[in-house]
């Protein structure tokens, strides 16, 4: 093709564009679902059971009893927690309380280049939610210096503790809710089940990449 050739095919396409009428399309709002508190529970609850996470739904003041019972069924060695943070601090009270038959504490504390060697061989880490997405099936988790990142993703079972209030309807609902646009973190998890894969023949395997076990421990008000 010419370069005039080239040119007046240019010409004609600009020339139609050009006697086009520019309109933007508003953008079309987010559908937006509106759940009750139960609601928002149950729908969590079934999704994530869905993809093979562990779903307990517990009075707030039981919590930890649930959690030593369910310990006490897998026969673990270790768990990791975050001292200093009110899930960690209710931990440390209730293993004062009763330690037989139960995992050792380990606190997660001091420069990861110092710990990570141990972390590999932890059993199970429990950390905090900042929330949860009922329309997905997911837990927030918004890691920081007291709960890296590596707490729910190195040890083989992770368990996530998760306020039922702070369980939102939507995504964007969350965000809202929680103001994100003055606060966001450099890190924002969503987890929705444990880690999975699966080959060319599609055969699923767990735990390949992080924790082959999720436990969400959801806790209520009895009200």
């Amino acid at each position: 093709m010419s370069d005039s050739s080239r040119d007046q095919i240019l010409n004609r396409l600009h020339a139609a564009i050009g006697e086009q009428p520019q309109v933007i399309p508003e953008p079309a709002d987010l559908p937006q679902e509106s759940l009750d508190r139960s609601q928002k529970i149950e729908k969590l609850k079934v999704l994530m059971e869905a993809v093979r996470t562990e779903v307990h739904v517990i009075e707030n003041q039981d919590w930890t009893t649930v959690l030593k019972d369910i310990l006490k069924k897998r026969d673990l060695r270790t768990l990791l927690y975050a001292p200093g943070t009110p899930v960690g601090d209710r931990l440390q009270e209730a293993w004062m309380q009763e330690s037989d038959e139960l995992p050792e504490l380990v606190t997660y504390d001091g420069d990861i280049e110092d710990f990570k060697e141990h972390l590999f061989g932890i059993d199970a880490a429990v950390t905090s939610t900042v929330g949860g997405i009922a329309e997905t099936g997911a837990v927030i988790l918004w890691p920081d210096e007291k709960e890296p990142r590596l707490m729910s993703l190195v040890p083989p079972i992770h368990i996530a503790v998760l306020q039922a209030d702070k369980i939102h309807s939507t995504f964007s609902e969350a965000i809202e809710a929680e103001n994100w646009a003055q606060r966001l973190p450099t890190n924002v998890v969503l987890i929705s089940g444990p880690s999975k894969t699966a080959d060319i023949e599609l055969t699923l395997a767990f735990g390949v990449h992080g924790p082959k076990e999720l436990i969400v421990l959801i806790l209520h008000e009895n009200r």
